[in-house]
């Protein structure tokens, strides 16, 4: 469409402005369509006679209307190019517009069926895990690995219904069936706060404001709780065992795991394909 407006308003500009700067161009351009205009009306006034001698001086009329536009067309080419832009070009575009573009649908690759995630799916509702204290998200494991941690949105009402219920069957799978007890680092997150991210480099996020699912409450940043401290550490064997199932169980729940693109981020999973 920019191209396409590009184009139009160039030979725009060149048509208007070869017209407004030599003379012979407009007297040109003023004659050929006056000597068009005189033709059509004969061919008008021709058909009207009817008879087949009324046709055959239209079709004469019509054949010099043509061969008058022909001598046109070789006499001034650049007239010739930039008036059939201007009545080709707004249809093109129209129909271009028309053409309905079908967006990938951000579903996940199939992946192998949890059983008891597809039996939770199937009806059971949960609810969200009280909130845990402040300082949980302030110790020097936690910052040294997400500086920024303590300041985000754990609310999970401002979450997506069933992003939620995903998560938290993810949670409880994770828990009941491996003993991992899990914690929300970050749900919904603003804007403003994805642009501080962005801001700070693309080892935190490359995704701007709106190109996040954080920003529709489709997304979380999940970690590990141990002996009431919260486990972030990929160094830690422990956790990224975790990581590995919790990346299973998110994708048997119909999620996608950030464990598994380029810039690995094992702790994220969001629901795509989706706006609220």
């Amino acid at each position: 469409m920019f191209l396409l407006s590009m184009l139009l308003l160039f030979v725009t500009a060149c048509v208007a402005g070869w017209l407004l700067v030599f003379p012979a161009g407009r007297d040109l351009a003023g004659a050929a369509l006056l000597r068009l205009g005189r033709d059509a009306d004969r061919v008008r006034q021709g058909i009207s006679m009817g008879g087949v001698q009324a046709l055959l001086s239209a079709g004469r009329a019509a054949h010099a209307v043509l061969a008058r536009a022909g001598r046109l067309v070789q006499r001034s080419p650049l007239l010739t190019v930039g008036c059939a832009a201007l009545v080709l070009v707004p249809p093109l575009t129209a129909l271009l517009l028309a053409v309905r573009t079908s967006l990938p649908s951000g579903a996940t690759p199939a992946h192998a069926v949890n059983e008891q995630v597809a039996e939770l799916l199937r009806g059971e509702r949960l609810a969200a895990p009280p909130s845990l204290p402040p300082t949980v998200f302030t110790t020097a494991e936690v910052t040294l690995v997400r500086p920024q941690v303590a300041s985000a949105n754990r609310n999970w009402d401002l979450l997506d219904a069933d992003f939620t219920q995903r998560l938290l069957l993810v949670f409880k799978v994770m828990r009941d069936q491996y003993g991992y007890e899990m914690v929300l680092l970050e749900g919904y997150r603003s804007p403003e706060r994805q642009n501080r991210l962005a801001d700070a480099g693309g080892h935190v996020t490359n995704a701007r404001a709106f190109q996040s699912w954080h920003q529709f409450g489709l997304a979380g940043d999940c970690a590990f709780l141990r002996n009431g401290k919260v486990v972030i550490s990929e160094k830690d064997p422990w956790a990224m065992r975790g990581y590995e199932l919790y990346g299973q169980v998110a994708e048997a729940a119909g999620l996608t795991w950030g464990g598994r693109w380029k810039m690995m981020d094992f702790g994220h999973v969001e629901l795509r394909g989706r706006r609220r």
